[in-house]
């Protein structure tokens, strides 16, 4: 039997300092982890309402993106399926925030929602147009990358570290 897919998401906008964790996590485990043939790391970018294929049918999603949230810059948060649900809509201040729980709303009523959705979040300090990552942000990738991994450990998909790691393709920077 072949496993439902397991996405790993990178969402933010490389143009918009700390709003570009999502991707350049992605960038990170790509380079320095290898995983089984059915986990995807897929750079979304800022996808809107447009996220819903990368939901649909997946045995987990798991969504790395910066979060508005109670606590100081670089404060890491999860929140799980039930959780971005059960909350009101979130104000309109990035493009694709309402689109993922949009996307979760619309799954949910075509029975194609993953069966299970985690976002790893982390309060942005600056959301300003430069194409550069935070010192307080950049200093949580570590740990983001870590809470990936363990997501993925407790879903039986384990990365294992390359041998050789190569270098991120952090383009943007």
């Amino acid at each position: 039997m072949v496993p439902k897919p397991i996405r790993v998401l990178g969402m933010g906008n490389i143009l918009m300092a700390d709003d570009a964790l999502g991707p350049y996590v992605v960038r990170v485990l790509e380079a320095e982890y290898e995983f089984p043939d059915h986990v995807e790391l897929i750079d979304v970018g800022t996808p809107g309402a447009d996220v819903s294929p990368f939901l649909d049918h997946a045995g987990a999603v798991i969504v790395v993106d910066t979060v508005h949230s109670d606590g100081p810059p670089g404060t890491i948060r999860r929140y799980d399926l039930g959780q971005l649900l059960s909350s009101p809509p979130p104000a309109r201040i990035h493009p694709h925030q309402p689109g993922l729980r949009e996307a979760l709303m619309a799954a949910e009523l075509t029975d194609s929602t993953p069966e299970e959705l985690i976002v790893i979040g982390v309060v942005p300090e600056s959301i300003e147009a430069v194409a550069r990552l935070g010192a307080t942000v950049r200093a949580t990738v570590p740990a983001v990358v870590a809470a990936v991994l363990a997501e993925l450990e407790r879903l039986g998909a384990q990365g294992s570290r390359r041998t050789e790691p190569l270098r991120p393709d952090i383009w943007w920077e």
